[in-house]
């Protein structure tokens, strides 16, 4: 999963970055309106977590713009203001959470797992797809009673094929959202770590495959017969 991280609060925004880093995010950080809209607007994230008074835009005039431009990543708004009409202004712009400062870093966990759930409909922190389940707690793949550690790479492009299980995914989506959009990251890295879990795959036992549609990128399926 990757969150984008929008505040002017240098310190809190990258403690924030780290606690979430430790719970198995990928994140971003941007620290002024412009930039974070910037990064929005690429629609590669899981999640937004979005100040409100910030530099050259505020927090609400990015949501409005996103939300303008159809883009509807879940947004937990993070902000020293808590005045009511604050709140409720926020909401009715588009977010989906509103977090007021000063907070608990286990709460915002807590509101960002949350909202991530409601996303991607999980049950529990498992995501599962023909014969295997992952396990998102300890980056296990598992086929039946045979399960495999995965690196952290390989599970969030195990991850983004799971969830988009019939559909192909291009390999520069894969490297905007598991690398970032500036990442100078090529294709054949791609190709490397996918090379990686057919390995594993195949050593579970899984009829699960990842096939590659040549020029374009990779879809999950399974093997007939």
């Amino acid at each position: 999963m990757k969150i984008l991280l929008v505040d002017d609060e240098r310190a809190l925004t990258d403690a924030i970055a780290v606690i979430l880093k430790q719970n198995k995010y990928s994140v971003d950080c941007a620290y002024d309106g412009e930039e974070g809209l910037d990064y929005a607007l690429t629609d590669i994230y899981d999640l937004i977590v979005l100040d409100v008074m910030m530099p050259k835009m505020d927090g609400f005039s990015v949501l409005k713009a996103l939300r303008n431009k159809g883009i509807n990543t879940p947004v937990l708004i993070l902000s020293a203001k808590s005045q009511t009409s604050d709140v409720i202004g926020g909401l009715n712009l588009g977010a989906d959470d509103y977090l007021t400062k000063p907070f608990s870093f286990d709460e915002l966990l807590a509101r960002i797992k949350a909202l991530l759930r409601r996303k991607e409909q999980f049950t529990g922190d498992k995501l599962s797809y023909g014969d295997l389940v992952l396990d998102r707690d300890n980056f296990l793949v598992t086929c039946n009673d045979k399960s495999i550690p995965l690196g952290k790479k390989e599970f969030q492009i195990m991850e983004m094929l799971v969830l988009s299980a019939g559909k192909v995914i291009n390999k520069t989506r894969f490297i905007e959202k598991i690398w970032g959009y500036d990442s100078e990251a090529e294709y054949n890295t791609i190709e490397v770590y996918v090379s990686f879990i057919r390995r594993k795959l195949s050593s579970i036992g899984s009829k699960v495959e990842i096939k590659s549609i040549r020029g374009i990128g990779y879809v999950l399926g399974e093997k007939n017969g």
